[in-house]
């Protein structure tokens, strides 16, 4: 299989097992689950496929970039390398949210000591 071929492959997530087109708007390297944000540790740069490490990468945070664009964080369960991915137009927009809410939902620290004791 060419290197080029094995850039516009359907995939299955390996966490959820959801079946992943290689399509979607907004992405041109589909690499993440559009279901549960998951992905896999394949690119050294945006769409080579050349990382040898290929572990599943879980989604941790939120970034919203200079132009108001979204992309999804993850941690590498290998390696530990942080990457980010853009957001694609199928990703699961509760999914999204969830992710971006998750330090209100759960911060890292109480924020019962940040009112003012006055």
């Amino acid at each position: 299989m060419s290197h080029k071929s094995r850039l516009d492959t359907d995939f299955t997530c390996t966490a959820c097992r959801h079946h992943v087109p290689a399509l979607a708007f907004g992405t041109r390297h589909r690499n993440h689950c559009p279901r549960c944000l998951w992905s896999r540790h394949l690119d050294e740069q945006p769409g080579d496929r050349r990382c040898p490490c290929a572990q599943p990468m879980e989604p941790i945070a939120i970034e919203v970039r200079r132009d108001g664009e979204w992309a999804i964080v993850h941690r590498c369960t290998g390696c530990n390398a942080i990457k980010t991915n853009r957001v694609a137009g199928d990703d699961h927009e509760r999914a999204l949210l969830a992710l971006a809410l998750r330090p209100i939902a759960n911060p890292a620290f109480p924020l019962d000591d940040l009112r003012d004791p006055a």
